[in-house]
């Protein structure tokens, strides 16, 4: 948001991220505007949003981290700076948010300017923004390419797109993730296996062949989900190895989805190293892994409109004027 002396929000805009908390918010997949909650949670983060601007007297650009479960929103963290979020907000919504921060630092009128406000959910209409971080484990030899409270990304992409799914399945194969053809690995901690399994199973719906290391395999023959047992390098004789697989490239797709309760700490570690030193696409997180299933089903569908990303320039040459909030030559 951005706000004036006197602690008012003339400028505002809400987004979500897809990972739970505990994933650092750089690392973080955003979506704008909200798709998946509350208006409960909306009035709450809004009427949050206004009180922190006036307790402190804002004035200039800020950011508020909320942490929303049942009926309960809390305040994870208040910034009072430009968030890196800025640029995909202003481009998202058609306004420069860092041009309005500026004139209000500076006491420059800024009513001219279209400003999105807080409450109001029609902006962006029509289209959905998903920004997704790109990171460089290939090029830091030995670390762990596992998302958690410490930033790890180096870059991120924005695409817009229809809806949710299209907006990331484009951003996430922006990135250089490619869709799997044909075998998809999976490992998942016990804790996680019975929510997981649902994704899991439309996967192999889908057509494809999955392969599982023995807890997830043995959880997914009990739920009667066909799967391939792999063993560790470590484990018994008798199945297929599952780091012999990665580097033979017969994977397609990595899921593996620790927890800290997790005992196979190296193996796991294995499995996620080796996928990034041979370019084998890799998702450690759940609520990624849901929306990435969902979006696949739509894609084999046909319902996506277009998954070929081009550039924002490209986006602005095909708006008319009823499109743009702001004139066809200014930023939007």
């Amino acid at each position: 948001p951005v706000s004036t002396w006197a602690g008012k929000v003339v400028a505002a805009a809400v987004h979500e991220h897809i990972e739970n908390a505990g994933v650092h918010s750089g690392d973080a997949t955003l979506l704008l505007p909200p798709q998946d909650i509350s208006s409960y949670t909306r009035s709450r983060v809004e009427d949050m949003t206004r009180k922190i601007a006036k307790e402190l007297n804002i004035s200039g650009p800020f950011n508020v981290q909320f942490l929303a479960k049942g009926s309960d929103v809390l305040v994870i963290e208040c910034n009072l700076r430009a968030s890196r979020s800025f640029p995909f907000v202003s481009k998202t919504m058609g306004v420069d948010f860092i041009e309005a921060a500026t004139k209000v630092m500076m006491g420059a009128p800024y009513e001219d300017m279209d400003l999105p406000q807080l409450g109001q959910t029609n902006r962006p209409s029509g289209y959905v923004g998903c920004k997704a971080p790109m990171f460089s484990f290939t090029r830091l030899r030995g670390a762990d390419p596992v998302l958690g409270v410490e930033m790890a990304s180096t870059g991120e992409v924005a695409c817009f797109g229809a809806d949710k799914h299209e907006a990331f399945l484009k951003a996430l194969m922006s990135t250089g993730f490619k869709l799997p053809e044909k075998n998809i690995l999976v490992s998942v901690q016990d804790s996680l296996q019975d929510d997981m399994v649902h994704s899991i199973h439309t996967l192999q719906e889908l057509g494809y062949e999955i392969f599982a290391t023995a807890r997830t395999h043995a959880f997914l023959s009990e739920k009667h989900v066909p799967a391939t047992l792999v063993r560790y390098p470590d484990g018994p004789e008798g199945s297929p190895e599952v780091s012999s697989l990665l580097r033979e490239k017969s994977i397609d797709l990595v899921i593996n989805l620790p927890t800290s309760a997790s005992k196979e700490l190296d193996n796991n570690y294995l499995i996620r190293r080796t996928s990034v030193d041979f370019g084998i696409p890799l998702l450690t997180n759940p609520q990624l892994t849901k929306l990435f299933a969902e979006s696949l089903v739509r894609h084999k569908r046909g319902e996506l409109i277009g998954l070929e990303s081009k550039s924002l320039f490209d986006h602005y040459q095909s708006e008319t004027e009823e499109d743009t909030w702001s004139g066809m030559s200014e930023f939007h």
